[in-house]
């Protein structure tokens, strides 16, 4: 029994001796850092917090200077080094060569504009205002001409990535961080041994060098592997990280930043790495998931918060550098609109996706204050500079790029419709055998004849060592079912897939067999835990651009007299407006049901349009809407058989509100109907900067909407109060 004691005692103090701070267990603090990096863009994004500052919050939390739970070791400054040039390598390997070449010269003057102003802005203001020497001066003031594109996936979404603005302000990167890393290596070097003429010399020859290596004898070099190896997938992985971190040492070498030489990788390798390649994919999926993240823990750990608190220095330093950083790339825009006559969105548009700084803003002020040429202030108020100019950039592109879809005069015709209706491919989710019936009762009804393509009825098998026998289990349950649209006529295919998660197995495979129409099943009642996780539903909406169709058959479709639309405001200009209008209107043709439409007048307009050209004769009233922020009322309208179809939108697109988020929630809480949630389809999103998953420009016009919600209330019971 003493014996037993002694053991058990003995188990516990050295439990307690493993989670003694700092942790010296290298597989606790690799688990750490892990859970860390899972939790926290889960659960930061249910509360509207950039998953760039949850990170870093997280790295300050757990760092020396806070918590002391880790400190920087060599395994942790590994990592952290390798996220780094994770960064710039990607950065360099998805910048768009072709955009660049067709708008090179408009591009190359706002690169200038956008280098030279805010250098020109804030040397002084870092050198007279707040006091700093000539080398962290300059150094500042050339991290304000760095830029990253966080909005481009918004605006992307938005559909104005084709336009012009766009394309300069994206050609315009490649020549300012460019500029920006080489101004770097200037100080750097003049730190260590003094700026001359042989020190210009030394670093003009090596750079040609590193240049002529990494263009003209990598890019061959990596074709010639690539065909060689043409099966060896993993190989290929290898061989370009190698590739990277060559280059990395090849520049250090040069006498420039190892940051360099992961950006000339990345633009040396462009060419030959297709964007929507599985390498691309591997390339992308493993920096998001570990490396990148690790290092911006690894930010947040250097940064010590009590230096804001010990006077105003910091607070000052931070408002100057936050200040100089917006109004520096204001006038850059404003002077490149004013040159090349652009609209005033188009000038919002290019200071929206120019004004946030990220990535390469990290790389520069982190090695500048590991190099001893910066101090904390500015490193600490480099972090807020992070936070407040994603959120204004974000919320400027996206208001001007929606300004930009409104205000176009594009005209919907005939043969745009008649376009969009050529060929259609319905994916169906496959649940219980009841809600089968109903989805598949509904996608005969809506499908056009004319269409060549099937409609596909999914399973998704959890991936498990039964995995294959539940694929012919599946398949047998499913078959039964599937006799009864034969005698329709309709021509069903069956796939099944394995993957861990259903939603997305489904946006896999819609993707895979070219759906271009989701019919979901409606979602059942959520717990806790999901309402911080992301569902089915959530999963299928975000990851592809297809028109999700939610649906709820509470009573059979025949029983229905009525459909009720709602339509919410810019509903009209979405890029799926054209297919949804014709599957509800085919609906309400074929059930003979009276269309009662919720909306503004230009909604109707362009429904009516839409339903002449298809020559339905579907009988419409119009009853116009403009309470949105409480359209739930409309329940005081809604009869017991009525269909009620309400249309949402995705985060980020043009007609997206914060009443939309979680709609089918509400929907199943204010009405016992049958319902159908439309995600109409979305403009593709293009994968350029979606590597940049540290900030979501999402979350952040969702927390401004929240904002601006939480003000009207606040001055409603202000008013009531006086």
């Amino acid at each position: 029994c003493a014996k037993r004691n002694i053991d058990v005692e003995y188990f516990f103090q050295h439990l307690i001796e493993e989670f003694h701070r700092p942790l010296s267990n290298p597989v606790l603090i690799f688990s750490l850092i892990l859970f860390i990096i899972l939790m926290a863009p889960v659960i930061l994004k249910r509360i509207n917090i950039p998953s760039i500052i949850g990170l870093i919050i997280s790295g300050v939390i757990i760092g020396p200077n806070a918590l002391n739970i880790i400190e920087k070791s060599s395994a942790v400054e590994l990592f952290s080094t390798i996220g780094l040039l994770y960064i710039m390598f990607i950065a360099g390997l998805e910048l768009d060569m072709n955009d660049f070449l067709k708008n090179r010269h408009k591009s190359i003057w706002f690169g200038f504009f956008t280098f030279i102003i805010p250098i020109t802005i804030g040397y002084p203001i870092c050198k007279y205002f707040l006091g700093y020497d000539e080398s962290a001066s300059f150094l500042t003031a050339s991290m304000f001409a760095t830029h990253t594109l966080v909005a481009y996936p918004l605006i992307s979404k938005i559909g104005v990535a084709k336009n012009q603005a766009v394309a300069v302000t994206v050609g315009g990167t490649i020549l300012t961080d460019t500029a920006v890393l080489i101004i770097l290596a200037l100080v750097i070097g003049s730190e260590d041994g003094g700026l001359n003429n042989i020190l210009l010399a030394r670093l003009g020859i090596s750079l040609l060098i590193f240049g002529l290596i990494m263009f003209l004898v990598i890019p061959p070099f990596a074709r010639w592997f690539f065909n060689r190896l043409e099966s060896e997938h993993y190989s290929h992985y290898i061989f370009v990280l190698s590739i990277v971190f060559f280059a990395a040492f090849l520049s250090q070498v040069a006498g420039v930043e190892p940051i360099i030489g992961a950006f000339a990788a990345g633009l040396a390798l462009n060419r030959l790495i297709p964007h929507s390649s599985a390498l691309m994919n591997r390339i992308e999926f493993i920096g998001n998931a570990l490396f990148i993240p690790f290092f911006l823990i690894s930010v947040g750990m250097i940064v010590d918060i009590r230096v804001l608190l010990t006077g105003p220095t910091a607070w000052i330093v931070a408002g100057a550098l936050t200040l100089t950083a917006l109004f520096s790339k204001w006038i850059a825009a404003f002077v490149t609109q004013k040159i090349f006559k652009f609209s005033g969105h188009q000038r919002q548009l290019i200071f929206g996706l120019s004004s946030a700084h990220a990535a390469a803003t990290l790389a520069i002020i982190l090695v500048g204050f590991q190099e001893g040429i910066l101090d904390e202030n500015i490193l600490n108020g480099t972090i807020i500079l992070i936070l407040i100019t994603c959120i204004v950039a974000s919320f400027a592109a996206e208001s001007a790029a929606k300004s930009l879809i409104t205000s176009s005069k594009n005209e919907l015709s005939r043969e745009d419709v008649q376009y969009e209706l050529v060929s259609e491919h319905i994916l169906i989710s496959a649940e219980e055998d009841e809600v089968i019936d109903k989805l598949l009762n509904l996608a005969i009804l809506i499908k056009n004849k004319k269409s060549a393509q099937p409609v596909s009825v999914l399973s998704v098998i959890p991936f498990d060592e039964e995995a294959e026998i539940n694929i012919i289990k599946e398949k047998r349950r499913i078959a039964s079912r599937l006799s009864m649209a034969a005698a329709s006529e309709t021509r069903i295919n069956y796939v099944s897939t394995i993957d861990q998660n259903i939603g997305s197995g489904i946006a896999r495979t819609s993707r895979e067999v070219m759906a271009n129409l989701v019919l979901l099943p409606w979602p059942g009642p959520s717990s806790l835990l999901d309402k911080f996780m992301i569902n089915k539903i959530e999963s299928v909406v975000n990851y592809t651009d297809k028109s999700i169709f939610v649906v709820d058959l509470v009573q059979p479709l025949l029983y229905h007299t009525r459909m009720i639309l709602v339509i919410p405001p810019m509903g009209e200009v979405e890029n799926g407006f054209v297919q949804w209008v014709n599957k509800m209107l085919l609906l309400a043709r074929e059930l003979n049901l009276k269309v009662v439409c919720f909306s503004h007048k230009a909604a109707l307009d362009a429904l009516v349009k839409i339903e002449s050209y298809l020559g339905y004769h579907t009988s419409i009233q119009y009853i116009e809407f403009t309470d949105w922020e409480d359209f739930l009322i409309i329940s005081r309208d809604v009869r017991e058989k009525d269909l009620l179809v309400c249309i949402s939108a995705r985060k980020g697109s043009v007609s997206h509100s914060s009443i939309l988020d979680s709609i089918p929630g509400k929907l199943e809480k204010h009405f016992n109907n049958s319902k159908i949630v439309v995600y109409p389809q979305q403009y593709s999103n293009l994968k350029l900067y979606d590597n940049y998953l540290d900030i979501n420009a999402e979350p952040i016009s969702k927390g401004i909407k929240t904002l601006n919600k939480l003000k009207k209330g606040l001055d409603g019971i202000l008013k009531k109060g006086g």
